[in-house]
């Protein structure tokens, strides 16, 4: 008998886009450690330098703001790095590495931050990240034009994945599911997982959400 040959499951772990900026390009490996230390995974780098247009392009939603003539000037000043980063909930984790976008904000409210540490002012904040999945995922393809954004196949990623998240929820739910003994356990278990969802986008401190509505995300 033939034996066919399943495809190898594969786990979808989230993306984002992080930009080193020129003031700080040689903190490069410095900041690139702490980014894997954190539990990211960088998937793709490069270095490169942006011209005012390619600046302009890509902070298109800041155009006509005040700021937006000092912004592309400081981005195109000098060469810099993007990397796309990847782990669980890697949107809300490195926004919140990051800190607030003001790095005069930062070093007083959120000191451990890598704005409050890097950044100069409230323009010069040394770092970008995506705001949401959307910018993710226009981002990425703006730096990686050519990147194929792919699932993680099984593996050591897959296994991490499990062990760190699917597992212990399943263990934790099952052991309730016993305390519990309900009529029907197929639908408490469902519903159990449903409100314990490790995937559930987690909350930000007031201040960071606040700043990502005025959209002030450099």
């Amino acid at each position: 008998t033939m034996e066919i040959l399943m495809p190898p499951p594969q786990i979808y772990v989230e993306r984002t886009l992080a930009i080193i900026k020129p003031d700080i390009v040689d903190k490069e490996e410095e900041i690139e450690d702490i980014i894997l230390n954190s539990g990211f995974t960088i998937v793709q780098r490069r270095k490169l330098r942006f011209s005012p247009e390619q600046c302009s392009n890509f902070y298109v939603e800041q155009y006509g703001k005040m700021f937006f003539p000092n912004l592309t000037a400081y981005m195109s000043s000098g060469p810099l790095v993007a990397m796309i980063l990847a782990r669980h909930n890697a949107i809300p984790y490195w926004l919140d590495l990051m800190g607030p976008s003001n790095s005069f904000k930062a070093k007083e409210t959120h000191p451990d931050s890598l704005r409050a540490i890097y950044g100069t002012d409230e323009l010069r904040n040394a770092l970008h990240g995506s705001k949401n999945f959307t910018a993710a995922e226009r981002e990425i393809r703006f730096m990686f034009p050519e990147v194929v954004i792919e699932p993680i196949p099984s593996g050591e990623g897959a296994r991490d994945y499990l062990e760190l998240y699917v597992n212990p929820t399943l263990l934790a739910g099952l052991t309730e599911l016993c305390k519990q003994k309900p009529a029907d356990p197929f639908i408490w278990l469902a519903d159990w997982l449903l409100t314990n969802n490790p995937n559930k986008p987690r909350l930000f401190q007031r201040e960071l959400m606040e700043e990502s509505n005025e959209a002030k995300t450099y």
